[in-house]
């Protein structure tokens, strides 16, 4: 990398760390362009250089953010450990079970670990600045998506947990927990992270294990 590719990917990431921290601090009133470039010392000019508009800088935080929580889902469906030698192999229910708790608990994991960057994903989520910018979300997104689901695509296929396309799976596994997220992002009553982690795992994989033959 030359030093100017160093010094924009330099400002790109004071722009995008300013960006969260004065999400985290004011909220959507105080997340503008003015309080961005003020508070990272990058000028109006450079924003739009790297970002092409206010709008872009949101959907590239929105896109960081995202990548990291899923990447947290991959990281915890690498750390299920493979059958041992000699036993029923691989491709188990038990094994299938246990990657499902693990996106469950590593997502729940990643929100309280990563307050401020789950806070944006959720709140962001449906935000109108995503709908131009779907072509380089989805290059964070899809690839990572396609990771998990090709993990647990086996599973489905040997009869282990219920034949629904991909979209509906990921509803199942990811619905619930992310619902339970925004929650207590937003400080809802009667949300505890420690209970759903707890709780929501095995209620889930329930939810995607297929019926018993006959």
């Amino acid at each position: 990398m030359s030093p100017r590719q160093r010094r924009g990917e330099e400002t790109r990431e004071r722009l995008l760390a300013a960006a969260l921290d004065l999400y985290t601090e004011k909220g959507v009133d105080g997340f503008t362009m003015t309080a961005v470039t003020a508070t990272s010392g990058v000028s109006v000019g450079s924003l739009y250089h790297h970002f092409g508009s206010f709008d872009g800088l949101a959907a590239a935080l929105y896109a960081r953010c995202l990548a990291d929580l899923l990447d947290a889902l991959i990281a915890a469906l690498d750390a299920v450990p493979p059958e041992r030698a000699g036993g029923p192999g691989e491709g188990t229910e038990a094994r299938a079970a246990a990657g499902i708790r693990a996106v469950v608990t590593g997502y729940l994991d990643f929100t309280r670990e990563h307050r401020a960057a789950a806070r944006f994903v959720h709140a962001s989520a449906y935000a109108d600045f995503l709908t131009a910018h779907t072509g380089s979300i989805a290059a964070e997104k899809a690839p990572r998506l396609t990771g998990i689901q090709g993990w647990l695509r086996p599973y489905v296929e040997a009869g282990l947990v219920v034949g629904l396309p991909d979209e509906l799976i990921e509803m199942l596994v990811i619905g619930p927990v992310a619902e339970t997220a925004r929650r207590w992002l937003a400080g809802a009553p009667g949300i505890d992270l420690d209970e759903a982690s707890r709780l929501l795992p095995e209620r889930i994989w329930r939810s995607l294990r297929a019926p018993a033959p006959g």
